[in-house]
């Protein structure tokens, strides 16, 4: 009897997961059992409500959650970046940015590590929402958005630049830089300027990552800025920084 139970029981347990699996391609919980690289994957897959799921990236370093925006632009988008109330404190340093914080369904930080890896796997284009207190709103979208590893300083590297917002984001070329990690090409530390952690240059145009202010201030760029929408003494209320393929 002993024998016939090490016989049969990983062939039901197979029998059970190929059950689950073939229910989990049925759309039923297409985060449960089917590992997908990112939120357009999702978004194939016939699931388009937005929301929190897991993903797995073709790296096989194991998974995390994540906010997939399934309704702007067509859908399939990998949130990495939100700020629309205040609650979460963005002025960290290399570690916390690294490995990422908030919750995905508010105030976050992906993460560095998982922003690199989900953006080895394939040509990723970037979309940067943006509204300020009245409820205008604008955006801004790159042809291209990948970031190198922890040893390459998470540089940015970004491509041909749309959108409503004017501009585009600053860092092209340069390595991601925190208040106790200054790798910006200016003579002062441009993350503890201006109260963020960003890919500066000298020092920014952008600043999304800034104190949140919730509005006008009266200090120079230092809070959640995006220069060609708002200028430099402009808080704004809500930013989303989010990806998905660019062949979607």
């Amino acid at each position: 009897m002993r024998t016939y139970m090490y016989i049969w029981m990983p062939i039901l347990v197979w029998i059970a997961v190929t059950k689950e699996a073939v229910a989990c391609q049925k759309v039923e919980r297409p985060d449960c059992c089917c590992p997908h690289p990112d939120c357009a994957s999702i978004y194939r897959s016939g699931v388009h409500q937005s929301g929190v799921y897991w993903l797995r990236p073709y790296d096989n370093k194991g998974g995390f959650w994540a906010y997939c925006d399934m309704l702007t632009d067509g859908g399939g988008w990998t949130v990495f970046q939100r700020r629309k109330d205040g609650s979460v404190d963005f002025f960290r340093g290399w570690k916390a940015y690294k490995e990422g914080f908030g919750y995905p369904n508010g105030e976050h930080w992906l993460g560095n590590e998982f922003l690199h890896r989900l953006t080895g796997q394939m040509v990723y284009a970037l979309r940067v929402d943006l509204r300020d207190g009245n409820g205008t709103e604008a955006y801004s979208k790159t042809s291209l958005f990948k970031i190198s590893d922890e040893a390459g300083k998470y540089t940015l590297t970004l491509g041909d630049y749309s959108g409503t917002a004017g501009g585009t984001l600053t860092g092209n070329g340069t390595p991601f830089s925190t208040k106790d990690r200054d790798n910006d090409g200016s003579p002062v530390n441009c993350a503890s300027t201006y109260k963020g952690a960003w890919w500066y240059t000298d020092c920014h145009s952008t600043n999304l990552n800034g104190h949140y202010y919730n509005g006008p201030h009266d200090s120079y760029a230092d809070g959640v800025n995006y220069r060609t929408f708002r200028g430099y003494h402009y808080s704004l209320p809500f930013t989303e920084m989010k990806i998905r393929p660019a062949d979607f």
